[in-house]
């Protein structure tokens, strides 16, 4: 007759066994993504553009994570700001909310569009994660405010124009938290792999690594055409409720997305 005793103690073996394998696993990383239809908008081009917010995992195209209702979208254009929270309209994908508008291009200029999502719990992180994301789109060749700041507790400021650009281009910014350089500070970068074109050899590909320098600037060379996401990660200084109502450390986030395209 088997022992009971013995049955309880695989498995609770087989349950330690399992722990400590999910956490060798590594966590895959997330990315607030805000994408617009097009980065650049010329003459003759259509001047309503679609933008799209979704919480994902972009080389791994998913999967798509529930985002809460974004606590701030808006357009950033010569210095003004248009709150456009309100045009925002749900859009389930894969039964998870994402959100998503049309915008129409007004004037010509460099137009800033940001959006603070609603905080996220990650139970596998034990953490909070609130990712500061912004996109620009240049419209007819202005080129006048692509380094402008929103004004995010942590941020990226580009170095470089961040559309127009090659592929094999270097992407260069500064990350700050409250106005100042952050030295040494980690940044995720993931290519969106939306087509499922791009296979990784192994988990290290999925997911690019760099830091700051000692003065908070960092650079890239994006190997491929198509969008480019860079998540400046740094830890918040308060902790947060999450949704048992206990408190959560929290991830701070300065995303930027920018796109290459291939010369021919």
């Amino acid at each position: 007759m088997t022992n009971p005793n013995h049955l309880l103690t695989n498995k609770r073996a087989g349950l330690a066994g399992l722990i400590v394998l999910l956490a060798l696993m590594p966590v895959a990383a997330h990315f607030q993504v805000l994408l617009p239809t097009s980065d650049l908008v010329g003459e003759g081009d259509a001047r309503e553009i679609g933008l799209r917010a979704i919480f994902t995992h972009p080389m791994e195209n998913g999967p798509v994570m529930q985002m809460g209702q974004p606590k701030q979208f808006g357009v950033l254009v010569g210095g003004t700001r248009t709150d456009l929270l309100d045009t925002l309209e749900e859009k389930k994908v894969d039964g998870k909310a994402t959100y998503a508008t049309t915008y129409k291009i007004g004037r010509p200029g460099d137009h800033l569009f940001f959006i603070e999502p609603a905080p996220y719990w990650e139970p596998a992180e034990a953490k909070m994660i609130v990712h500061y994301t912004k996109v620009v789109v240049d419209s007819h060749g202005m080129g006048d405010a692509w380094d402008a700041m929103v004004g995010f507790p942590v941020e990226i400021e580009p170095l470089v124009r961040p559309y127009g650009l090659w592929t094999g281009n270097v992407f260069r910014g500064i990350v700050r938290r409250d106005g100042e350089p952050v030295p040494f500070a980690e940044i995720e970068v993931e290519y969106l792999n939306e087509a499922h074109e791009v296979e990784a050899p192994a988990d290290a590909y999925v997911t690019q690594v760099i830091k700051t320098d000692a003065s908070g600037t960092f650079s890239y060379a994006m190997p491929r055409a198509g969008w480019w996401g860079f998540a400046a990660l740094v830890d918040g200084d308060e902790k947060m409720l999450n949704p048992d109502g206990e408190l959560a450390d929290v991830e701070l986030g300065g995303l930027m997305w920018v796109r290459a395209a291939d010369m021919d």
